[in-house]
């Protein structure tokens, strides 16, 4: 018998998953492995029904409890059918997950859904810090689907109709006889791919697909405070629906999404909307006590050292941070001052620094807290 993978790691996500994430994991594999995008490769249609089999339980609030306390065995041993995607038929599989994927697949004689909707594209766009601070537009360039202006999105020659496929008599799909002849397996039609219909004389433009791959190029507003992986989605920027779903590509076309990268800033590091910043002062500096000046994204601060400073002390300039992305609301600039020691001394820097250590008793402090916990009292508020 073969194993069952967890469904867990078929959908590439941790047990603490929430419904959305659950959803948002099939749907990024059911399009990677969707048959319209991979004809004639059975691995990949064996992953999109492996997949469509693990969102089937993970999203059910009654199944789920189950498996995760039984495992696969559970759900058998809980009067639940046992789950061999392979065995049924791929077009109820379309149909179960439609709300998931949007558009459908269907040959004449069987119900077209009333929700025809496209896939989703994605692309990136880098920004900087300063960026981040102010929100920005960014012009992208992406390559999508489009419909087919010569032939309307049908395939096509103008002038010409698409003919009744002789192999499924119209109907998109054919049955096979299983073992024993106990039971059918029924797939889309290989002669039509499930149309129900065969061009014979195929559009010069689209060769036949009814579908063209055109440059796009948008511009697109990144707001204020985002992060780096966090994504700007643009509704209906995306594809339309295949032709299976609307020959002439109406319905709902997907969206956008822009993915945000933020590049590395050698003068901050980020945590959430506070920036940290490490300052180097000298040995007087941090003995005597100063005034210095920092800077932040946008402007200077100044920041009273007071006397007998230890390096690695932690300041904090309110608001100088990075804004919320939705309240607006800036985070902090976490000062570290770090003492600098000078690589070369000249003869009266020596002789000065020689006198006073031998007057210097420098006191141990066993308790002092960590660097590492100040530094986290500071981003926290502690």
């Amino acid at each position: 018998m073969t194993a069952t993978r967890c469904y867990y790691e078929v959908l590439g996500i941790t047990r603490t998953a929430d419904g959305t994430e659950v959803k948002r994991a099939y749907r990024r594999l059911a399009m990677k492995f969707h048959p319209d995008r991979n004809p004639d490769d059975a691995a990949a249609e064996k992953s999109f029904k492996e997949c469509a089999e693990a969102y089937d339980v993970l999203s059910d609030s009654q199944k789920r409890p189950v498996y995760d306390q039984y495992g696969h065995e559970g759900l058998r041993g809980q009067g639940h059918a046992g789950h061999d995607f392979n065995s049924m038929n791929v077009e109820d599989i379309f149909s179960m997950f439609n709300d998931i994927l949007g558009g459908g697949r269907g040959g004449r004689g069987r119900a077209r859904p009333q929700q025809r909707r496209g896939y989703d594209l994605e692309t990136s766009v880098d920004i900087t810090l300063e960026e981040v601070l102010t929100g920005t537009e960014q012009e992208v360039d992406f390559t999508r689907k489009i419909v087919c202006e010569t032939c309307t999105g049908s395939g096509g020659k103008p002038g010409t109709s698409p003919q009744t496929c002789t192999t499924c008599a119209g109907q998109g799909q054919v049955a096979q006889a299983g073992l024993g002849g106990m039971f059918r397996m029924v797939s889309a039609c290989p002669h039509c791919s499930g149309r129900g219909s065969v061009i014979t004389e195929k559009c010069d433009e689209c060769h036949g697909q009814g579908r063209i791959l055109k440059e796009r190029k948008l511009s697109v507003k990144v707001p204020a405070g985002i992060h780096h992986g966090q994504a700007v989605r643009i509704s209906g920027e995306g594809e339309p629906p295949d032709w299976e779903a609307s020959p002439d590509g109406s319905g709902t076309p997907g969206d956008l999404h822009v993915v945000v990268r933020v590049e590395e800033d050698e003068r901050f590091e980020r945590d959430g909307d506070h920036l940290i910043q490490i300052t180097p002062v000298a040995f007087t500096q941090l003995a005597l006590g100063t005034t210095i000046e920092v800077s932040s994204i946008d402007e200077t601060h100044s920041v009273e050292i007071p006397a007998g400073t230890q390096t690695n002390e932690i300041f904090k300039v309110a608001g100088a941070g990075l804004p919320d992305l939705r309240t607006g609301r800036r985070g902090d600039l976490v000062v570290i001052v770090r003492m600098a020691v000078p690589t070369k001394l000249n003869d009266e820097q020596r002789s000065l620094l020689e006198e006073y250590a031998k007057t210097e008793q420098l006191p141990v402090h066993d308790s002092e807290q960590s660097f590492w916990e100040k530094l986290k009292g500071a981003v926290t508020g502690g």
